[in-house]
Parts: C-alpha cells; structure tokens; sequence
C-alpha cells in the first residue's frame, strides 16, 4: 500500500527564487511518514507508550524539479524493506504525474533513550501494512 499526503505550498516555504526550498522537501517527507504512522496507529504518542522511538538514520533525497507558489504536492509514502529493527522507506513527491522529489530513508527502532533495540512483537508487522515488500 503506498500512503498519500497532500500538502499546499505555503508563501514562508519559498527561497528567493519563488521555488520551495530544498529543506521544505525534507520535513514534508518527515510529515507524512508520521502521518502514515498515525493512520496504522503507531503515531509518535503510541510508540511513545510503547516505549519506542523510530529514528532517521540515514536518507538520500534527489529534486528534479521545484513546486511553486500554489502547488499542492502529494508526498507518496511506502515501507520498501523490513528488517528485525530497520527499516527502509521510499517516499515520492509529485504534482499530477510529475516527480519533483525522490527519497529514502533508513529507520532503527530505538528504545526510549534512543539506545538501538529490537521492537516488540507486531511493531514491524504493523508496519508491513504501508508496503508491499518486507522480511523480517
């Protein structure tokens, strides 16, 4: 399953250049993971009681082309790869069937002093549910 969010350029998110700034990409891609977390109930505040963290440990983003001022952009979110306490997601901007921005991330489930742990039974189960390829 690949989960959607939608995302209306804001004035304050433009460079000089009336085009979204580079950064902007980044925490839109950090929303709607979150979002897509929150819709398989495990938003921050679940995993928090949980005990867990999911953390960024690494990503790669490449821009091919700038949203502008009145776009409204779909971030394209799916968990491409699971492992015992990894993950790999694959995130897609784009605006109709054009790709303005690609990235992947790697995520390490951490306890709640950010130690790297494994998860519970059913964490990375849940998670399979936002993509269509996963092992253990």
């Amino acid at each position: 399953m690949v989960h959607t969010t939608e995302i209306r350029v804001r004035f304050g998110e433009l460079d000089p250049y009336r085009h979204v700034n580079h950064a902007v990409y980044v925490m839109w891609m950090e929303a709607a993971r979150t979002v897509a977390l929150e819709d398989i109930e495990l938003g921050l505040g679940d995993l928090q009681d949980m005990g867990y963290q999911i953390v960024v440990t690494d990503i790669a983003v490449k821009f091919r082309r700038p949203a502008v001022a009145g776009d409204t952009v779909t971030v394209e979110t799916e968990v491409a790869e699971i492992r015992r306490a990894s993950s790999r997601w694959v995130q897609r901007i784009m605006r109709g069937d054009d790709l303005l921005v690609s990235g992947e991330i790697r995520a390490g489930i951490c306890d709640e002093t950010g130690r790297p742990t494994r998860p519970p039974a059913g964490l990375m189960e849940k998670m399979a549910l936002l993509g269509p390829d996963w092992r253990r």
